[in-house]
């Protein structure tokens, strides 16, 4: 292979100036940096300029509770009906009539369950799965969790198909208008994800009350975004010749759409089912702060009264329930991308699904059977057990024989890493901050998106919350950097290595289906609340996008190439350096994108256990029913997330047309 030197005079055209340029700007900003006493209104935002937005939305707020309360009621009666009856049917009893002749029909058995969940893996997935997904409900059971994890469910059986219609017509709706795609409906769909889910329970709270309903729809708003998503990709991927075969064969536009596009999407939808159910789960858990009760409020009762034990039980128990949906969601995608067999007309319905006739007669046999024999009826208390006890000794000599170290350790982070860190960021002068960010942009994408960033950095800080939005950005700075420290090379010595792949692996799928709380609860158990612990729960949970991307980046390299390199006389470590390495960059770069956004996820959560951010100001609001400010510290963390993604999304895209 012969390598052939580009000459000088075709270089692209300001590789000479940008270093140029952003020695300048630093110079500058430094000179505004230690000139920052001098020149404070460039440094602090002056407080008489601040803009009132928390006000002016609270206002509005209040008017649509005063004017609209007769509409959001309405909708929370007509989503009470589907909501209630999902909750009697799992988790509580069907009560007809009033007084002492009400007839009551009990909830769906336990063990009517448990063997439906057995069978929707064998359906799915095989026997393995079969046990997998029988085994953790009866764990559930067991541990004495299984009417709150009946509450949970119900929530989510009632918001995901509302997510998924939702979603499919969103998706389907962009991708017939290109136009309301790019200036409508992703800019939605990127401040929906990025707003902090606890930003949501605020107007939801005011609006539709404290309630279960309240919780779906919050549940519905976040989830709906990766539907909409997966619904315009599949579309976008189906082939031509598909699309053409069906105008080939008379389907106007509608059939086209119904009968050949979305079946030939299939693969691609389903995976935006498994995220819907993922994404519904984690926000369920966080909406129980405003009625949802399950499995999130006895994490959250747990946290409050400092018994780890059984904050440990119940995320155990929300880890159960997340890998059995999260499995049977994905082993239900493959199959469909898998299945190409014939439906014969005129089978019976037990013979084309018999593992569904099966859990059918199973749920109204043992339910039935709940009405004579109290076993089948609720979970005998003679069989459950409680693992909190040991959990509370565990704490008790790991913090007798190893508490020197472990606060030490602490002690260490915060003095001579978190407090400098925290100290420069926060004493950043803002008007430098939009300087630099909005020279990146022009850099990486032009003007437009210089205006952009530079725009919603300025926000954070003429609404008066620099100081609070610099806390989140130094406290997911470090947890990214250590997240990337840890998980590149992870992802780098899985993508060398078969066998340490699978080893990884099921490491890396836990800790994805993990719900947010649960990277909380060990970690507060050895190192009590504050930054700290939010910084190794936030790496914990951010680090899994930094293996996989790399790992993927680096197979996902053509084999071709990476022949021609060997050809051309190439060792091992030079192919993966000089070759390698720099093609799968911008995949890379990508998931540090996505690990930046998990973080800034998790840190708002950290807010629970100490930390001062932005967090901490929706906390604040959520206790105090302030939507304005709630809403306005969500937008600041929506617009943290946004620029980063922007940012580094120009930058791959740069980087991928440099490598053809």
């Amino acid at each position: 292979m012969t390598v052939v030197a580009e000459p000088a005079s075709v270089r692209p055209r300001g590789s000479y100036t940008w270093p140029a340029i952003w020695a300048v700007a630093l110079a500058l900003v430094l000179g505004l940096f230690l000139a920052r006493h001098q020149l404070l209104w460039a440094a602090e935002y002056p407080s008489r300029a601040i803009v009132p937005i928390s006000q002016w939305i609270g206002a509005i707020m209040t008017w649509l509770k005063v004017n609209l309360s007769w509409f959001t009621r309405s909708i929370t009666a007509v989503l009470g009906v589907p909501l209630d009856f999902a909750l009697d049917l799992l988790a509580k009893n069907f009560k007809i009539g009033t007084g002492a002749d009400a007839f009551i029909l009990p909830r769906l058995s336990w063990v009517g369950v448990c063997a439906a969940a057995f069978l929707a893996g064998r359906a799915y997935g095989g026997t393995r799965l079969a046990l997998l997904s029988g085994g953790l409900f009866l764990f559930i059971a067991l541990f004495g969790k299984w009417t709150s994890a009946m509450l949970t469910l119900s929530l989510i059986a009632i918001a995901v198909p509302f997510c998924i219609v939702t979603g499919l017509f969103l998706g389907i709706l962009a991708w017939q208008q290109p136009k309301s795609e790019k200036y409508a409906v992703s800019p939605l769909l990127d401040l929906m994800q990025t707003i902090p889910t606890f930003a949501y329970l605020i107007p939801m709270l005011l609006l539709f009350g404290n309630s279960p309903v309240s919780a779906m729809i919050a549940t519905a708003i976040f989830a709906t975004p990766p539907m909409v998503r997966a619904t315009m990709l599949g579309l976008a991927r189906v082939p031509a010749e598909i699309s053409e075969f069906g105008e080939m064969a008379g389907c106007t536009p509608r059939q086209k759409l119904w009968r050949v596009l979305l079946p030939s999407a299939r693969p691609t939808l389903m995976v935006g089912v498994n995220q819907v159910i993922m994404l519904a789960l984690n926000m369920v858990i966080i909406a129980s702060m405003i009625g949802a009760g399950g499995l999130g409020y006895d994490v959250l009762l747990a946290l409050r009264a400092l018994k780890v034990g059984e904050a440990m039980e119940a995320g155990l128990a929300i880890v159960a329930l997340a890998i059995v949906l999260d499995r049977v969601s994905q082993a239900a995608a493959y199959r469909q991308s898998q299945y190409h067999g014939e439906i014969v007309a005129g089978q019976a319905f037990w013979v084309r699904y018999p593992n569904l006739t099966l859990a059918i007669l199973l749920l109204a046999g043992t339910t039935l059977l709940g009405t004579v024999i109290p076993f089948f009826a609720d979970v005998p208390k003679a069989i459950t057990f409680t693992t909190a006890p040991a959990w509370r000794i565990a704490i008790d000599w790991i913090t007798v024989n190893f508490f020197d170290a472990i606060e030490a350790f602490r002690v260490f982070l915060i003095l001579y890493v978190l407090n400098p860190v925290r100290a420069f960021f926060e004493g950043f002068p803002w008007l430098g901050a939009v300087f630099l960010i909005g020279l990146a942009g022009f850099q990486l994408g032009g003007a437009r998106l210089a205006a952009l960033v530079a725009a919603l950095t300025a926000f954070c800080a003429i609404t008066g919350l620099w100081e609070k939005t610099m806390a989140t950005v130094y406290l997911t700075g470090i947890s990214v950097l250590l997240a990337c420290l840890i998980g590149i090379p992870l992802g780098l010595a899985a993508s060398r290595s078969d066998r340490f792949e699978k080893i990884i692996t099921p490491f890396i799928d836990t800790l994805q289906v993990l719900p947010s709380f649960c990277f909380i609860i060990p970690v507060v158990m050895l190192f009590r609340v504050g930054d700290v612990t939010a910084m190794i729960a936030t790496v914990a949970f951010a680090v899994v996008p930094a293996i996989r991307y790399t790992n993927h980046g680096i197979r996902q390299v053509p084999p071709n190439l990476i022949e021609a390199a060997v050809v051309s006389g190439c060792t091992r470590r030079q192919t993966f350096w000089r070759v390698q390495l720099p093609l799968a960059l911008p995949e890379i770069m990508l998931g540090i994108n996505q690990t930046i956004l998990m973080a800034l996820a998790m840190i708002i959560i950290c807010a629970m256990i100490g930390t001062r951010d932005l967090g901490q100001e929706v906390f604040i609001a959520l206790s105090k029913a302030d939507p304005g400010r709630g809403i306005v510290a969500g937008l600041a963390i929506a617009f943290i997330g946004i620029i980063a993604d922007r940012l580094f999304n120009a930058w791959s895209a740069r980087a991928r047309s440099r490598l053809g």
